[in-house]
């Protein structure tokens, strides 16, 4: 695609820092990160985006502490659990933007979701392994591990006591499920339609049925980049704005389900990435396609919601991460209003001519966040 050289705007103040690298996952949900560069959506607000594709969620939180990479497309509760120190190192944290809502979805082997079909509830078709099933998630405090025990919690699977519940970087998932390590996985797109490309696995549920709009991914940092950079984080927002606004169309996503498929993106076959990110196929499974994943939809995918951000906090006490005595729960308001930029999120918004509106389990809602 030939593009023309944008013009970097000078009515906003100039970023103070102005090459940055971005970590990502190699995941379908990834895709406004490589369109902004790929396009170079950055340069019109003075930005080189360099994007560092990570291994797994944990290399993500190490190299945001350890200042190797600026930013990242995170899972929303890894910012979460690091705020918090749960389970691993503890760091102020922020949430700029969400990146995108649905996408993700849980498989079980193919001979488990056999079980399933004959015995009629998982409950059952668990029992016929004569063993603790094993299901991986992709990092202790992220959405997916959160996805997976409300899941089973809803099918009378205690997922603490009746599972054994294991961490696996999503580019892998599908290779453990094959050699038999695995019996299911909760993780994103498109390891769910490879594993039924490999028949190692069917898909049994999209996150969008537990949790309509639910939000996902982030562009997360730590609260000191905000600190020192402000002008640089309003002009990273803008831009990634730009991006999900730029993939949301339809016309887009196959265009970016290629860009996807490189090396150094997703290193998966675009004719296997494409059907679900374009929304025309949810796996064998479904009648009607689950909710798409959406990036922008007027702005509505985007907003920061602090009580989004509360949600986490609840789960992580409903599952035994974190106790009361720890943090109360009175004071969940306060730590994802620290998280989540909404006031910094409101200029760059306001700067790109986007509205602040937000997203409720029948669409786009055209309320205002009470918190700035």
């Amino acid at each position: 695609m030939n593009v023309a050289p944008p013009t970097v705007e000078t009515h906003a103040p100039a970023p103070e820092k102005t090459h940055l690298r971005i970590g990502f996952v190699a995941l379908s949900d990834a895709a406004p990160l490589v369109a902004a560069k790929v396009l170079e959506f950055g340069h019109r607000h003075g930005l080189t985006l360099e994007l560092c594709r990570q291994p797994s969620w944990a290399a993500v939180r190490d190299k945001l502490l350890a200042g190797e990479i600026d930013c990242a497309h995170a899972l929303y509760g890894l910012v979460y659990g690091i705020e918090l120190g749960i389970g691993g190192p503890r760091d102020e944290m922020a949430v700029l933007m969400v990146l995108n809502r649905n996408g993700q979805a849980i498989t079980l082997s193919t001979s488990l979701a056999r079980a399933l079909d004959r015995e009629g509830e998982l409950k059952a078709a668990l029992a016929t392994l004569g063993r603790a099933p094993v299901f991986a998630q992709t990092f202790p405090t992220g959405t997916h591990a959160l996805w997976l025990y409300d899941w089973l919690a809803a099918h009378g699977v205690h997922p603490r006591d009746d599972i054994e519940s294991v961490v696996i970087p999503p580019p892998r998932m599908v290779d453990a499920l094959e050699r038999g390590v695995l019996d299911g996985f909760c993780a994103g797109e498109p390891w769910h339609a490879v594993a039924e490309a490999r028949g190692a696995g069917e898909t049994v549920v999209a996150t969008s049925e537990i949790w309509p709009n639910h939000p996902e991914k982030v562009l997360a940092c730590r609260r000191e980049f905000v600190e020192r950079y402000p002008a640089t984080a309003r002009a990273l927002v803008r831009t990634m704005l730009e991006a999900c606004r730029w993939v949301d169309a339809p016309v887009h996503r196959d265009e970016i389900s290629s860009w996807l498929a490189k090396p150094d993106a997703l290193d998966v076959p675009r004719e296997v990435i494409a059907p679900r990110l374009t929304g025309r196929e949810g796996g064998k499974r479904f009648a009607r396609v689950p909710l798409p994943v959406a990036f922008f939809d007027g702005g509505a995918v985007n907003y920061p919601r602090i009580d989004e951000g509360c949600w986490f906090l609840a789960q992580y006490r409903r599952w035994g991460l974190l106790r009361d005595s720890q943090v109360p729960a009175a004071d969940d308001e306060a730590i994802a209003a620290r998280i989540n930029q909404t006031q910094l999120y409101r200029e760059a918004a306001a700067l790109a001519e986007v509205p602040v509106a937000v997203m409720d389990d029948q669409g786009i809602e055209n309320r205002k966040d009470t918190h700035s």
